[in-house]
This record gives C-alpha cells, structure tokens and sequence, in this order.
C-alpha cells in the first residue's frame, strides 16, 4: 500500500518538474527536442544523481517506462496549453515548488529503504528535490534558484525534519507526507510573496 503510494508520488512530482523544465525551455524558444530534454534533465536529475549516490543501479528511471511516458505527457500537455499557462504567469513557481515537496519525500523514503541514517537521508531528501532545477537553470544559463536569495533548499530541509519529527510523534507516514509536501509548498509561496530570505554575507566597500 504505501509502495503504490510512493511509487504515484515520484509520478507526480516527476510530471511536475517535466512541466517547469518544459516551461522555462519554452521560455528560451527552444525546438521540441530542447524542450523534451530540459524536462528530461529537470524532472530525472535529482532522482539519477541520488540513486548513483546510493549505488541503487540500474537507476529508477531505466527500470520502468512510466516515467519517460510522464514526461512526454507533460511535454504535450505543454505545447497544448502553452498559451494559457504563459498568461498565468506562477505556473512554472507552482509546479517546481510541487515537485520540491514530493521529491524531497521520495529522496528519503529511498535512502531510509537503503538503511542510511536518517542525517543523510534528509540529505537525499534535498538533493532529489533541488538538483534537477540546478541542471535545468545551469542548462539554460540562469542562477540556479538554490543560489538566489529565496528560500528554495531551506524549504526542503523544514520539510523533511517535519515529517521525521511526524513520525516521532506517531502519525501516519500517509497522512505525515501530505502535510509534509504541503508545508513546503507553503513556507516556498509565503518566502517568495513576503521576500523572505536567508541572511547573506554582506560586502563592505572601502
């Protein structure tokens, strides 16, 4: 039950981050094959680099076609409503901060299976969430958003210690990641509306 439930969790925050990758690809006038593979890049990044971290080979992705299926869908689903999408302009907002809450579950749901402790699967956690956006903003030669003052990484992290500090307290994992999913969606819409930030380092000129 709750490996289904997981297993439609990586679906989702994979065609959520496939439709930010197409988004910002479509942003850049790219042809159809850029785009494909800018949601290719963003949607699997995350989740390749940590299951080579984990050494969990062949990675997810090459043991199941429904994920390449996903992000053709979203690739279409794309193209067919770019033009309604583009007048609301937090789409591509919405679905990377989507994809952030559930793969940072995915992540440490995946390293917990592999028995790492829980310190570094919350690090999992964040490296799922964030890393295909840092390809993806790398790709099309932007700051990538986890090195801009908004709390994007930050969020991840208070997500994922809320949904240990969930299960401490004895609350089921179905009911703990929905609300974990939730509070990092919110605390990334709260962030960027009040522009909140992380203290930087100021330089001070002579």
């Amino acid at each position: 039950m709750l490996e289904n439930y997981i297993y439609y969790l990586d679906l989702l925050g994979t065609f959520a981050f496939a439709i930010s990758g197409a988004l910002s690809a479509a942003e850049k006038r790219y042809d159809l094959f850029g785009v494909v593979f800018v949601a290719f890049i963003t949607a699997l990044g995350g989740g390749t680099t940590r299951d080579l971290l984990l050494g969990s080979t062949p990675v997810s992705w090459m043991d199941n076609y429904q994920y390449l299926y996903v992000i053709i869908l979203a690739v279409i689903f794309t193209f067919i409503f770019h033009k309604q999408i583009q007048k609301w302009r937090k789409a591509l907002f919405l679905f990377d901060s989507i994809g952030l809450g559930v793969f940072t579950i995915i992540g440490m749901q995946k390293a917990l299976a592999f028995d790492i402790g829980i310190g570094f699967a919350v690090i999992m956690g964040v490296i799922s969430a964030v890393l295909g956006g840092v390809i993806r903003d790398t790709f099309n030669n932007d700051v990538p958003l986890i090195l801009r003052k908004e709390i994007y990484a930050t969020a991840c992290f208070i997500g994922a210690f809320l949904l240990i500090a969930l299960g401490y307290l004895g609350v089921d994992i179905q009911i703990g990641i929905p609300l974990t999913i939730l509070t990092i969606f919110v605390i990334r819409i709260v962030s960027v509306k009040y522009q909140l930030s992380l203290p930087s380092i100021k330089q001070h000129r002579e």
